[in-house]
């Protein structure tokens, strides 16, 4: 490629990149070697020819060539355009001799797409075989990249022994390669780079490109729509594209054979590609390569929330009153845990990130934005709460040219096969029963709980600093388990469970009193620790209000799935952590929020912003040793809190109360709010006007004397406890 003209498309790429929404991640990069090197990738869309040279450009600094469907190249225009990008025309009769004399040397590298078509459908594998199929034809995947490389390394070895030798082949040989740098030529290796490129969300939607078509043509036909909604919604409409490099695969093995090694050494002239034997040597051998670069190709897979709802759905029993969609929910959520404990994948950020969302309000929409797909899609009808799967969508033909239009939920399903493993697990999660995923998921999420601290603990422990670890460890009082040994009584799915929610620098152990009491009155009670808390002040500076949330909801899902009714409550931060998941979860029965800090009498709160923003700047300026971290704290209960704060802390408390103030107004279930009159802590104000603020029309106020902000805890707290026990009792 004229290097003029790489500086130029490399220019209109960035130009392009400036409108385009796509978020390009690059992984893997550390795979790529250096020397002669075709990589070798998935080909979804037809702007991989254009953005995939650019980024590895960009990463190597070479010059990248590309090989690319011959049709494109018919349209004067179109020549012109994709020429400046560096493509080469699968049909140029030149093509394998300009891969030869560029790839040897090392300067330029190769990307070639080895399906040689857009795999719309992503259907690859029959009879665990990578093969193509689109309405018409079923092809096997092309072996033009492996007879390239094993081309350049035999070369390349055959110049390294003739040289040696000190014949006048040699000399022949690298003029008509055309080789300028011998020593460059000889020291090099040949690779194929396997590269998976995986989009999310990989779904047809709306964008500019779609609304010009609406305007330019009358009547567009189903395939140009198909890639206009495809493909511009990549470009347009803020896709993830996450680009990897996996381990490269070394031609020099597959050149030690009797047959190619006389070949090698041969004195004489020798015609390799003309050769029969050669040539049927070479084929056997590119066939294994290319199986070798395909699995590795797909098995790359960037896994995303759709490819595992897709692949559940799929593989659901057909029940003929449909599915329940809580219980779809529960799997989804069994699967996506599972799968990060098996690591046989890589996985999405989003995936990486809590996924306990999943199971109360859907606040990132993954759940909902793909059962509309598939509602609009005709995968599913929806039967009042429940969801009835159309089996026929998953197996009948699709139109191999609209289908990512037409049918987008088999097309994410498609693209989960190649990674058998992790077919075969989400098609043993689907098929689990109602009661058996319930249970399951209950029993998982207690656990986690259990694990998060237990590591938590470990990694943050302080001397002095950190209380003993009893403290902080989560209380499950399960009514289940009868006295004398521990055993589920049958009954325990009947008794209704409570939350109870800790305070902010507490631990689990200030509700351990209220716990015990409601435990002995017939009630299940988990009372789980906020991440942050029962550890460090550190791990609390480095925690955010929403971590808080997660323990939270994570704790209501565990609950539950093992009560049939629950009550959500908690104690000051507790407090306003039970009313903001009230505001977004409906299974539960009412609320109970004590001492809710809905404004502190601590004025040194009201300095927290401004301290806040001093560290900031501060750690900018990278003078951190002057930055204040914490302030001191001396609390109600020294053997429970902690005795520093920190400033980030605070601020997370007050971004909690304030995202909490405008949703108290959706609150539709019975509403307790209880607080001491003197409470030195927590405003009555403040806590007025939240009474005053919640929609409810069952909700009820109590103010007790007390000269404590811990009424849970101490000298007749048992005048609190009752009052909420009858509270509860009233709403079971």
């Amino acid at each position: 490629m004229n290097p003029v003209v790489f500086e130029l498309s490399s220019y209109t790429l960035k130009a392009l990149s400036g409108f385009s929404k796509a978020r390009i991640r690059i992984e893997g990069k550390e795979n790529i070697p250096d020397g002669s090197v075709i990589f070798c990738a998935n080909h979804f869309t037809r702007i991989e020819t254009i953005f995939l040279p650019f980024h590895i450009h960009s990463i190597t600094q070479k010059d990248v060539w590309s090989l690319a469907a011959k049709d494109l190249f018919e349209l004067p225009l179109l020549e012109a355009l994709m020429t400046r990008f560096g493509a080469v025309s699968t049909g140029d009769p030149h093509r394998d001799d300009l891969i030869l004399k560029t790839l040897l040397p090392g300067d330029g590298q190769w990307i070639i797409f080895p399906e040689g078509m857009l795999v719309k459908n992503k259907k690859l594998i029959k009879k665990n075989q990578f093969y193509l199929k689109d309405d018409i034809h079923v092809s096997r995947p092309h072996t033009g990249p492996a007879v390239a490389a094993l081309r350049c390394e035999f070369f390349r070895e055959r110049l390294r022994r003739l040289q040696a030798m000190k014949v006048s082949e040699f000399e022949r040989l690298a003029k008509q390669l055309n080789i300028t740098d011998m020593d460059r030529v000889l020291k090099g290796s040949t690779y194929i780079v396997p590269v998976n490129i995986t989009y999310y969300p990989a779904r047809p939607r709306e964008n500019i490109l779609a609304s010009l078509a609406g305007l330019l043509m009358k009547t567009p036909s189903k395939r140009v729509m198909d890639e206009i909604m495809t493909e511009g919604g990549v470009l347009f409409a803020g896709v993830d594209i996450t680009i990897r490099f996996g381990p490269p695969i070394t031609m020099t093995p597959y050149l030690r054979h009797f047959y190619l090694e006389s070949m090698l050494s041969a004195r004489r002239r020798i015609h390799f590609s003309r050769d029969i034997h050669a040539r049927q040597l070479l084929r056997r051998l590119s066939l294994g390569i290319m199986e070798n670069y395909m699995s590795s190709v797909y098995s790359m897979i960037t896994l995303n929330h759709d490819h595992v709802m897709a692949c559940i759905l799929k593989h659901l029993p057909y029940r003929e009153n449909g599915f329940d969609v809580y219980e779809f929910k529960a799997k989804v959520y069994y699967a996506i845990a599972g799968l990060r404990q098996k690591k046989v994948c890589h996985f999405s950020d989003h995936l990486n990130l809590n996924q306990i969302h999943l199971l109360t309000d859907d606040r990132f929409k993954k759940i909902s934005e793909f059962l509309d797909l598939a509602l609009a899609t005709g995968v599913i009808q929806k039967d009042g709460i429940r969801m009835i799967k159309n089996q026929a969508r998953f197996f009948q033909a699709s139109n191999f040219h609209s289908i990512r239009s037409e049918n987008p939920i088999l097309v994410m399903a498609n693209e989960v096969e190649p990674v058998g493993e992790v077919e075969d697990f989400l098609k043993t999660i689907a098929r689990k029963s109602g009661p058996e995923i319930m249970e399951a998921v209950g029993h998982g999420i207690r656990a986690k709980i259990q694990e998060d601290f237990t590591r938590d603990y470990a990694d943050h422990f302080m001397e002095g600093e950190s209380k003993k670890k009893r403290i902080g460890r989560p209380l499950f009082m399960d009514m289940r388990e009868d006295r004398a040994g521990g055993q589920p009584d049958g009954h325990g799915k009947e008794r209704p469970g409570i939350l109870l929610i800790h305070g902010y620098m507490a631990a689990p152990e200030e509700m351990k009193q209220f716990a015990q009491f409601l435990h002995e009155n017939g009630f299940t009670v988990f009372a789980p620790r906020l991440r942050g808390h029962g550890t460090s002040p550190e791990d609390l500076a480095r925690t955010t209000y929403e971590q808080w949330m997660e323990s939270a909801e994570e704790a209501y899902v565990a609950l539950r799935h093992t009560c049939t009714q629950t009550f959500i409550g908690g104690f000051s931060t507790g407090a306003g952590l039970a009313l903001e998941l009230a505001t977004r979860v409906e299974d539960f029965q009412a609320v109970f929020a004590v001492a809710p800090p809905m404004r502190l009498n601590d004025l040194g709160a009201y300095f927290v912003p401004a301290i806040d923003t001093w560290n900031s700047m501060i750690r900018k300026m990278k003078l951190g040793a002057i930055a204040k971290e914490f302030i001191s704290n001396n609390p109600e209960n020294p053997r429970i809190n902690y005795k520093r704060n920190p400033i980030a802390g605070i601020r997370q408390l007050e971004k909690l109360m304030v995202q909490l103030e405008p949703k108290l107004k959706t609150l539709e279930k019975p509403v307790l709010v209880a607080q001491s009159r003197k409470d030195p802590v927590v405003s009555t104000r403040g806590t007025g006007k939240l009474f005053q603020l919640i929609g409810s029309p069952f909700k009820e106020y109590y103010l007790f004397d007390y000269d404590r902000h811990g009424i849970l805890n101490g000298k007749d707290s048992n005048r609190v406890f009752q009052a909420i026990l009858n509270f509860i009792r009233e709403w079971a």
